[in-house]
């Protein structure tokens, strides 16, 4: 069944994978980008490549700005006509030393990761409430669960959004509406690109498949939640991590 689909963070990383592996499963995509126009042009590119039928929309969109994100979201569904599924992937991260995080990077960090989230949802759920069908997909982080040093906002943040998921899949689920949530691990993305080789390795041997994960398995596990074959999955958080956390 052809869906619908809303995608935060769509020009990098997990999400534009995202767009891809929804585009491949014959679905017709919107997703929300902030920084690089040429990146979501790319991506639009790539979307259409894989599927010359479907229909596919970049939005620019700041997902910490309330007014920005409830717009971009109505364009999306003006465009193609609803939202059956939106995917909350849009973040950001940190390494700083707790002491020395400032209010602006506290607030910067919550902003997307957390506030983005609330903000994309709350646009979202009217129309999927109307209609009696939803599927909302959370990305959080293994940091979520166990949290991080030197990344205790970001940690925080992304529990946050496991507590979203939660509440959300309790109090929806009645108007036919899931809420799930991957905390992916360590994933080879653009994210990674301040590590060393080194510290790759490192990671790569403290998980214990012995490798990093990719954007196309995040992809993937986003694409059978969002499915009807998923419709008995909800408020679940799951950890793709390599067995790094158990």
């Amino acid at each position: 069944m052809s869906q619908k689909v809303l995608i935060t963070g769509g020009s990098r990383g997990i999400g534009a994978a995202a767009v891809k592996a929804f585009a491949q499963n014959g679905d017709d995509v919107a997703f929300v980008w902030h920084s690089s126009r040429e990146a979501a042009e790319k991506v639009l590119r790539m979307a259409a490549s894989c599927a010359p039928n479907g229909r596919f929309l970049a939005l620019r969109a700041d997902v910490s700005d309330s007014a920005e994100i409830t717009a971009a979201v109505r364009e999306a569904e003006e465009t193609l006509g609803g939202i059956d599924v939106l995917v909350c992937n849009a973040g950001i991260a940190q390494q700083k030393l707790f002491t020395d995080l400032t209010d602006e990077d506290w607030r910067r960090v919550m902003g997307v990761d957390l506030d983005g989230a609330f903000y994309t949802c709350r646009a979202v759920l009217p129309g999927m409430i109307h209609r009696k069908y939803g599927r909302i997909l959370l990305v959080s982080s293994m940091w979520g669960q166990t949290g991080a040093s030197c990344e205790v906002h970001y940690s925080a943040a992304k529990a946050g959004v496991i507590g979203l998921c939660k509440g959300l899949a309790k109090e929806e689920a009645p108007s036919g509406i899931t809420v799930n949530c991957i905390a992916p691990g360590v994933i080879d993305t653009d994210m990674m690109a301040g590590f060393s080789q080194a510290d790759r390795d490192a990671l790569a041997e403290e998980t214990p498949v012995g490798r990093l994960g990719s954007a196309k398995e995040i992809a993937r596990t986003l694409v059978f939640l969002a499915s009807p074959d998923a419709g008995y999955i909800t408020g679940q958080v799951i950890g793709q991590n390599g067995g790094l956390v158990i």
